[in-house]
């Protein structure tokens, strides 16, 4: 079975299937999946084996190097593995044909392990195969190669550790995607802000815009690598369109005081936003194809920051219409508008998971801000974090991880990246250059 993956970049990548007769894939996974029980505290990370992938030139040999660090940094990222340190390892791996010594890695408590090599084709591009193997089976549950140019050798790592991750969680992973975010810069009363992107580790950065212009709430379309965003470009708020394999961007349309965030519909045909008029603002969609706006909401109150549910059918939305900010959701034509967020504090920012079973929210009160979650219902609401300015939530394409930005005080503090996953246990820092704040998580790359 054979499938490609094709980028603006002219990239390919063949992910093959092996079936080789010595070393025949299983039918059915046997490692045993990691099961993540939300409500149940702390996951118990798979330990899994790495050593580098081998090479025979230098080159090949560093480039084994490079895949395997980023397929161990992934894996450990997610909080659902455990890469073991390569100095406890009692094999040395040198030949990837051969089956390994399944007691030795069974000795260091290894669960699976992952051998790979590397190998500079003819044609110049790089090849990457690797194989998973189930210690306690003692047999091989996957089998895969990719190639590509020498320079997407990142994007190689990141397509491996999907691949380990859906082998092993029976979900599909979210290393393959890029994150758009508002890089800042300057003084925190005196700001540039530019549209910029990167890979979801945070490697790869690249500027989309050069912070002349304010820039604002940049959202992924699930369907394309197109970013929809709003822009002060001339003094004027407007909505944009930006192709980030083209770079071609287009205005989706003018509109005074607009506030907020546009967001895609599911199906990438629609962008629902909040605009303003007056003291008040109600929630639109906007049809990209006859650029035809519709009203959804009309009440003297403020209604904004619209998210579709991933069946295209329903819309959250925050309002304040009953005196504080509180989550509603209503059917995708405006009706059957209903409150869902009874706690205490306010909530705002909702975005619905790409699994549709949760809702994202920030939640403030008494000084603290929190990322949150609530079934679409409004039952079982959790806090996942807190801090001193936690906002904007986004959520990875496989709905188990979620990003966000973080605002640190004083006078030469500014906003990071953070994700965290759906226990709340396994948070971690986004490295960026500089300060980032209201990160969207694109779809996997196709």
């Amino acid at each position: 079975m054979i499938r490609c993956v094709h980028s603006a970049a002219a990239l390919l990548m063949a992910a093959v299937l092996w079936s080789m007769a010595m070393l025949a894939l299983a039918p059915a996974p046997a490692l045993a999946v990691v099961e993540v029980d939300i409500t149940k505290g702390r996951v118990d990370p798979l330990p899994i084996a790495l050593p580098n992938f081998l090479g025979e030139s230098p080159g090949e040999q560093q480039s084994g190097i490079d895949i395997t660090g980023v397929i161990g940094s992934n894996l450990q990222r997610s909080g659902l593995f455990r890469p073991l340190p390569q100095d406890s390892y009692i094999e040395n791996i040198t030949d990837f044909g051969r089956v390994p010594r399944f007691g030795d890695w069974r000795t260091i408590q290894a669960q699976g392990l992952v051998t790979g090599r590397v190998i500079m084709q003819a044609d110049g591009r790089l090849r990457a195969e690797f194989r998973l193997w189930d210690i306690f089976a003692e047999k091989q549950i996957l089998g895969l190669q990719f190639v590509s140019r020498p320079k997407n050798w990142r994007r190689i790592g990141h397509l491996i550790s999907d691949a380990i991750y859906k082998a092993v969680t029976g979900e599909e992973g979210y290393f393959d995607t890029r994150i758009v975010f508002i890089e800042e810069e300057g003084p925190k009363d005196q700001r540039s802000k530019r549209l910029a992107i990167m890979d979801q580790d945070g490697f790869n950065v690249r500027r989309l815009t050069n912070g002349q212009d304010l820039v604002l709430t940049p959202r992924f379309s699930p369907t394309s690598q197109e970013i929809t965003y709003m822009s002060y470009a001339g003094g004027k708020p407007r909505v944009y369109l930006y192709n980030i394999e083209t770079g071609l961007r287009e205005i989706v349309g003018v509109f005074p005081n607009m506030s907020f965030a546009p967001r895609f519909s599911p199906d990438g045909q629609q962008v629902v936003m909040s605009l303003q008029k007056g003291g008040n603002s109600d929630i639109y969609a906007l049809d990209l194809r006859s650029r035809t706006t519709r009203q959804l909401t009309n009440t003297p109150s403020i209604n904004t920051a619209p998210s579709y549910s991933p069946d295209g059918r329903q819309i959250v939305f925050e309002s304040d219409r009953d005196g504080t900010q509180q989550v509603y959701v209503m059917n995708a034509d405006g009706s059957g508008q209903q409150r869902i967020s009874f706690g205490q504090g306010r909530y705002s920012t909702p975005v619905w998971s790409p699994r549709g079973d949760h809702i994202a929210f920030t939640k403030s009160g008494g000084g603290r801000f929190s990322i949150g979650v609530m079934r679409p219902d409004g039952s079982g609401e959790r806090i996942l974090t807190e801090g001193y300015h936690n906002e904007g939530p986004t959520w990875a394409p496989n709905g188990r991880v979620i990003m966000f930005f973080r605002e640190s005080p004083g006078a030469s503090g500014g906003p990071q990246l953070y994700s965290v996953d759906l226990t709340g246990y396994n948070e971690r820092k986004v490295p960026t250059p500089g300060f980032a704040s209201d990160p969207a998580w694109s779809p996997l790359l196709k």
